[in-house]
């Protein structure tokens, strides 16, 4: 049994949460809901990652934009 990409897509997204705001990822993996596909295990209760920023803080716009287009990716599965 594999995971899929959306499951991979969750695991990584729970990790950039755990290194950014410097918390455990334990609690965030115990919590995954797990279904069997034929692409391989999906997490039906994928985290959520906030990349709201100030009015006054630019520098991570070019970040947040390849984000959101990794995300999409994610979403359609390419």
């Amino acid at each position: 049994m594999q995971l899929s990409d959306q499951a991979l897509g969750a695991l990584m997204l729970a990790l950039q949460n755990s290194l950014l705001n410097q918390t455990d990822i334990v609690p965030i993996l115990k919590e995954f809901d797990f279904t069997e596909t034929s692409t391989g295990l999906v997490v039906e209760n994928p985290p959520v990652v906030d990349l709201t920023t100030s009015d006054n803080d630019d520098s991570n716009e070019d970040g947040t934009a390849i984000f959101n287009a990794y995300l999409d990716a994610v979403d359609t599965g390419t």
